[in-house]
């Protein structure tokens, strides 16, 4: 009975794939523009149901990513640009495919960089603290990223060494670079950095969870978390990029960047306990500081100012009267007992 069932042939790599690129008629769909797109809006979903849940404004974190988004996305390709310039610049290379931005490359530290400037300006504009934005941020830049990196598959880039494990990843002869055109299957580097940042994303929630991190923690984690794993997966990349002392230039950022946001993590938790309450105030649509406090003082000054009806003057106050009056007065000194005296008002 076993012998008529049809033969299940698995693959012993995982294939690459057929095309990158579909035409709507005259337009072209990207397959890599499609995967960062809808990393944008996933990590926008994430880190709304994290603002929200914290008391803040849906609308609010709408506008800040409205300045994050365009920011993060030119700072990524400058990032790549600068750090790759001899792909565009030089003898025989052409400056323009600079601006070639659906062929690939864009770098996650100028996206995160100029995204926080974005983000930045935005909460200047509504005077909501910034930190608090980035924290409920966090697993939410990780799971674009997470999205985001199969486009690389797409295009076919950014792999890593050769590799005959099941799941190499299999590369068109026209994809390969210089030294490894007979070699097919290599180590699929962009799926080692998706289940990585898996991995962040639940680390940062669990964790912000049990503690509530708060003044910038939970984005401090995050880039400690995925820089950790970024320094041993760029080590499997044979793309050509630029080096220092023997390391690739982004082992040497995510190192960098990694101390740095270990000690933030430990400084702040010093210095600055606990989490912003973001539940009132600009962060959750309410008015600005300035002018709440404003509007709270104006009773207590109108108060101040006019006089009760139990302040008033009472009855059997001594008040002058026109038989008390002193002879040859001409002044009208009658003053009805338990009326207040007039004053104007600011």
């Amino acid at each position: 009975m076993s012998s008529l069932l049809p033969a299940v042939i698995i693959p012993a790599f995982i294939p690459s794939p057929s095309q990158g690129v579909w035409h709507l008629g005259p337009l072209p769909l990207r397959a890599y523009a499609i995967c960062i797109l809808l990393g944008i809006f996933a990590g926008y979903w994430l880190g709304r149901k994290r603002w929200v849940a914290r008391g803040g404004s849906a609308e609010v974190l709408a506008d800040i990513i409205m300045w994050a988004v365009p920011f993060g996305l030119v700072g990524a390709r400058i990032y790549h640009v600068i750090t790759d310039a001899e792909l565009y610049f030089g003898e025989g290379k052409h400056p323009i495919d600079a601006l070639k931005i659906w062929h690939g490359g864009l770098g996650i530290w100028g996206a995160v960089a100029f995204g926080a400037l974005g983000a930045w300006i935005a909460c200047r504009r509504h005077k909501v603290p910034f930190l608090a934005v980035a924290d409920a941020m966090a697993p939410g830049i990780a799971l674009a990223q997470v999205i985001g990196r199969f486009g690389n598959y797409f295009n076919q880039e950014l792999f890593g060494k050769p590799t005959d494990l099941p799941w190499g990843l299999e590369i068109a002869p026209g994809h390969r670079p210089p030294g490894y055109i007979d070699f097919a299957t290599f180590h699929p580097t962009f799926l080692y950095e998706a289940i990585w940042n898996l991995g962040v994303i639940a680390l940062v929630i669990l964790v912000d969870r049990r503690y509530k991190l708060g003044h910038g923690r939970a984005f401090a984690l995050y880039v400690a978390g995925y820089t950790l794993g970024r320094a041993w997966i760029e080590n499997l990349r044979i793309d050509t990029v630029n080096e220092f002392a023997g390391l690739r230039l982004n082992v040497w950022v995510s190192m960098v960047l990694f101390v740095l946001a270990v000690a933030y993590f430990v400084i702040s938790l010093r210095l600055r306990p606990g989490q912003e309450d973001i539940s009132g105030g600009p962060a959750a649509g309410g008015d600005k500081p300035s002018d709440t406090a404003a509007d709270a003082d104006e009773p207590a000054d109108t108060a101040a100012e006019t006089p009760s009806s139990e302040e008033a003057v009472p009855a059997d106050a001594d008040q002058p009267s026109a038989d008390t009056a002193a002879p040859g007065s001409d002044k009208d000194a009658k003053v009805e007992a338990g009326s207040p005296t007039d004053r104007p008002r600011d």
